[in-house]
């Protein structure tokens, strides 16, 4: 039903696909509470960590070796030491929340989109720097050669670097959801699917009913 490719070689990058369908996108109590707890097991186990120990944790370090390598910062790095210095999980949309839980907790790189809003094949490739797309600053980006990106048959749905796009966002009315995760190398497969199985069940803390259709790593 669903068509996803990987035509990078293993020793470049992965992905985790996580979609959901059925889905009601409002927060309820027991979501609420779990973000509460997460907030504060988090605070509980990084307190006395600094960042340089943080920068060695995985797979936190995969990501930021990846990112410091091309003149970036990995920012779940920051988002991280926010929580854990006391500021609160962002309210936004629960799907994009669990998303956010599930990064802060496992620190992988994911990225949601509506699904009803992709148009599959769904593919993993390499940039080339020339590519461009309309990201969620409503902003037109360019590509970084040699970044990754997610592709469906349309445009591209998220780059490692440039993030997400506008196209295919979730937005209120969103009631399937892809979820997708950059696997660099050194990072486990075991690893991705509990990370994929962590949003699944944030998820279903505020939609009882929400049907998982696909949990894969290509």
């Amino acid at each position: 039903m669903y068509i996803i490719r990987n035509t990078l070689s293993p020793t470049q990058c992965r992905m985790g696909i996580l979609i959901m369908e059925n889905i009601n996108n409002t927060p309820t109590d027991a979501f609420i509470k779990a973000k509460q707890d997460l907030e504060i097991s988090l605070r509980e186990k990084y307190a006395n960590t600094q960042r340089s120990e943080l920068k060695t944790l995985r797979p936190m370090e995969a990501y930021i070796n990846y990112y410091k390598k091309r003149g970036y910062t990995y920012h779940v790095l920051g988002q991280l030491e926010s929580v854990i210095k006391g500021k609160s999980i962002p309210s936004v949309l629960p799907c994009v929340e669990a998303m956010f839980m599930a990064e802060l907790k496992n620190m992988m790189l994911t990225a949601g989109h509506d699904l009803n809003k992709v148009d599959f094949p769904v593919k993993l490739g390499e940039c080339t720097g020339n590519e461009s797309f309309v990201a969620m600053s409503e902003k037109e980006v360019y590509t970084v050669a040699e970044d990754y990106m997610i592709t469906d048959s349309q445009d591209i749905l998220s780059t490692i670097l440039r993030g997400p796009d506008k196209r295919t966002s979730i937005t209120k009315d969103t009631n399937k959801v892809i979820y997708t995760v950059y696997i660099l190398p050194g990072i486990d497969d075991s690893i991705a699917i509990e990370h994929l199985k962590d949003i699944e069940t944030y998820v279903k803390l505020f939609s009882e009913k929400a049907i998982t259709s696909l949990m894969e790593i290509y």
